[in-house]
């Protein structure tokens, strides 16, 4: 989006950090191929077998010279990852590990990722996309009426446009299904809007990959690796008042999410569908940050909880930091607490992000060189 940063300058605090430029609404599965062809460089190739199950082209972007080519297990990489880009970084290291990119398959593995640090990550999926639009009996389909319609119709429309002054500005990251003008015309989009054709027809786009039921159906296939070090940062704006959970404080929550805050206080799921997860409760998610919910920015916990504990305050002291473990912090805060604004945050938005930069450099060893830093949205 222009000149804005999105981490709010958080990058310039190391000079070997770097900043891939993802699709903000493409899938998980999408943007964890398009993040390792921009590290090693390429064309990046979605996959045979998935281009086709969800009907677009084979090969994307093409990175003349990859921005960290000599990353391997010996020169491996820290991610610092905020909402959705948690996810992606743990396909892209399941991928690593089942050896899932052609070309590279004698020398990829998970100790190619050093360290993932979640900001407000969204590891067990959330409540908030079943309020926008995606169906709770199934976990990825639209209902009828709801916002996300009204983003798919908008979204369609602006790339079938394929302005070039506008995407250069801002791009939804679905080129590689053609939707231009160009390619496939007016009875094209008529096809795209009628739900024929498209992201939103084959359900590869972000939307489905936020519900509960995919965040369950993918951590049963992603594993915690041994090797790796895994922390999280997990927010809330929400208190227990009266029996009831409410937004902690109007005032310090973002305007565009207090509404939000309190509707997700208040979900239930339809009576008349099925859970997505054996014991669900919908007290447990209850609490927010006013986009997602807190307990699935902790830990992978569903269907089956991975190892954690819980990073005390004085964990330099007294806390030895181990590999294969969720190491997990509660914060006050919104879900752009850490980003966009670092006014906002105040000292705490430089004690946060000094603190993250600091633990990668001295407190997490393996045997290598100097790895990189990559933040990832």
């Amino acid at each position: 989006m222009g000149r804005l940063s999105y981490w709010a300058g958080a990058e310039e605090k190391d000079v070997r950090v770097l900043v891939p430029d993802l699709g903000p609404l493409t899938s998980i599965h999408d943007r964890a191929r398009e993040l390792f062809y921009f590290l090693k460089g390429g064309r990046v190739d979605y996959g045979l077998e998935h281009s086709h199950k969800f009907g677009h082209c084979r090969y994307g972007r093409l990175y003349e010279s990859g921005n960290y080519e000599e990353w391997d297990e010996h020169h491996p990489v820290h991610f610092v990852c905020h909402s959705t880009g948690t996810q992606v970084v743990r396909i892209l290291q399941q991928m690593l590990a089942d050896k899932r990119f052609e070309g590279f398959e004698e020398i990829t593995n998970a100790d190619w990722v050093l360290s993932l640090t979640s900001l407000s990550g969204v590891l067990n999926g959330c409540t908030r996309i079943y309020l926008d639009g995606i169906n709770p009996e199934d976990g990825h389909s639209l209902t009828s009426i709801s916002l996300l319609q009204l983003l798919r119709i908008g979204v369609v429309i602006y790339e079938w446009l394929d302005i070039s002054v506008l995407k250069r500005y801002y791009g939804f990251g679905f080129d590689h299904f053609d939707l231009s003008w160009r390619k496939i015309g007016l009875r094209g989009l008529v096809k795209s809007l009628l739900y024929e054709t498209g992201p939103f027809a084959s359900r590869d786009w972000i939307g489905p990959d936020l519900s509960i039921h995919s965040a369950v159906k993918c951590n049963s296939n992603l594993q915690t690796f041994p090797n790796t070090f895994y922390f999280s940062y997990a927010t809330r704006m929400t208190k227990r008042f009266l029996g009831f959970t409410v937004p902690s404080s109007i005032i310090e929550i973002h305007p565009l999410l207090c509404l939000r805050a309190f509707q997700m206080c208040q979900w239930r799921h339809p009576t008349h569908a099925p859970v997505p997860y054996h014991g669900y409760r919908d007290e447990d998610w209850h609490d927010n940050d006013g986009a997602l919910n807190t307990i699935s920015m902790l830990f992978p916990a569903f269907p089956t909880p991975h190892p954690n504990c819980r990073l005390g305050p004085d964990y330099k002291d007294g806390q030895s930091l181990q590999p294969g473990i969720w190491y997990y912090t509660l914060i006050e805060g919104d879900h752009i607490f850490f980003i966009i604004s670092k006014e906002r945050a105040g000292n705490r938005f430089d004690l946060l992000y000094t603190s993250i930069f600091e633990r990668c450099r001295k407190q997490m060893r393996r045997l290598i060189t100097d790895p990189r830093l990559v933040e990832v949205i």
